[in-house]
């Protein structure tokens, strides 16, 4: 998206970090609520595994990702920066082979230091460093008992990888087909004149026919494909429509990956299916239920850019950009919780019918940013939200 867009992979980042973070948001959510349905509790804290410990014991596995990292936000492409993260965790994986056949302390390290001079060394010599220093960690591995069998389960690796991979390099290769056909017969001009027509009476029709064409184009294409046939297609028509280019961009990828747990193909629910023990279709189900409340998240960015760090829209101009941002998240926070709310049935307890209908649309209407309805969304919120905590309330006292 970077390279497409030509701006500064942190401005992705940016534009990126709010919408992600009330997506996971919005699947705890959703988990939270389904488990107060079925009453079910947590583990108790003495039963659950600690991240800090597991982070204390095993720090070092993150350098490689921290490299990767530093190298995207320093100007280096996806490509060179995966390729050298790629190399480093091969270097980590040898050269813990390697510290273990040390035979003191002070030994492993010194060598850990020496290590990790030679992997900082790439910056000034090239990559020809860490293949050399790759290579001596290989023939070293060849002499113990512990680094052969390390070598074993990383040719073993390497070969899962390879399987694992090759759906996703045919369908990359796919890609190019659909993209020029629909270029080729122009189908995507006139897709885009089509949404460009319809979003003259209503932007809102827009958005969903883009939506629903980002779930049917990316069912069963991995992300990059993904991104490059959604945004060729409908980025443009949007754009036309007056939305920012990177929400637009960032709206058709949105939707693009979604289509991974939207039956009928769900990509990722039948990955996840030989794990679980499921149906694949059965887990899609289940996950459109679960990131329900999160396609609301691109329609109130695409009406309120600030979701997205992102000048312009009339809120902006309005009240203030910071303010904007605040407002824009607190409403998008609460329009995830009546979704969620409406979604599974229960709340606080479980809801009525009228309930679920009520907070239906007071959800609705937070998304739809037309006059008046951000007020009406509030006031609708406010009444089924009150009289929830009430009802509950009252069946709670004689308990």
């Amino acid at each position: 998206m970077a390279e497409t867009l030509g701006v500064a992979y942190a401005e992705v980042v940016k534009a990126a970090v709010i919408p992600a973070l009330l997506y996971f948001g919005s699947t705890f959510w959703m988990v939270h609520l389904e488990a107060g349905k079925r009453g079910l509790l947590g583990l108790p804290r003495e039963e659950c595994p600690s991240a800090l410990d597991a982070l204390r014991r095993r720090w070092y596995l993150i350098l490689p990702l921290a490299a990767l990292v530093f190298l995207l936000f320093s100007g280096y492409t996806p490509l060179f920066a995966g390729s050298i993260g790629l190399a480093l965790t091969v270097m980590l994986i040898l050269g813990t082979a390697v510290a273990v056949g040390l035979p003191a302390p002070a030994v492993r390290t010194v060598f850990w230091v020496g290590l990790a001079l030679v992997a900082a060394a790439f910056i000034q010599f090239g990559v020809f460093i860490l293949v050399a220093a790759t290579v001596a960690l290989v023939l070293w591995n060849l002499w113990s008992a512990g680094g052969r069998e390390t070598l074993r389960l990383s040719v073993e690796s390497l070969a899962e990888g390879a399987k694992t991979a090759l759906p996703v390099g045919i369908a990359c290769a796919t890609v190019g087909i659909v993209v020029g056909t629909m270029t080729l017969t122009g189908l995507a001009t006139t897709f885009g004149q089509f949404i460009v027509s319809v979003g003259g009476t209503s932007l809102f029709l827009s958005l969903v026919l883009t939506m629903l064409t980002c779930l049917i184009l990316g069912m069963g294409i991995p992300t990059i494909p993904n991104y490059i046939i959604t945004s060729s297609l409908a980025g443009p028509a949007l754009l036309h429509l007056g939305v920012p280019l990177i929400v637009s961009h960032m709206f058709v990828f949105y939707f693009g990956i979604l289509a991974d747990l939207t039956p009928p193909v769900a990509l990722a629910a039948f990955a996840a299916a030989p794990i679980a023990r499921a149906s694949g279709m059965k887990i899609g189900v289940e996950a459109v239920k679960i990131a329900l409340a999160g396609f609301v998240i691109p329609f109130m960015a695409v009406y309120t850019p600030a979701l997205m760090l992102q000048d312009g829209g009339p809120l902006a101009a309005a009240i203030g950009y910071p303010v904007a941002v605040a407002y824009i998240v607190v409403k998008t926070c609460l329009a995830i919780m009546l979704w969620g709310a409406a979604a599974i049935g229960f709340l606080i307890r479980p809801l009525a019918l009228w309930e679920r209908v009520l907070a239906t649309a007071a959800a609705f209407t937070l998304v739809a940013a037309l006059p008046l309805t951000d007020e009406i969304g509030f006031a609708l919120a406010a009444v089924m939200l009150g009289q929830h905590i009430w009802r509950a309330r009252r069946r709670e006292a004689p308990a």
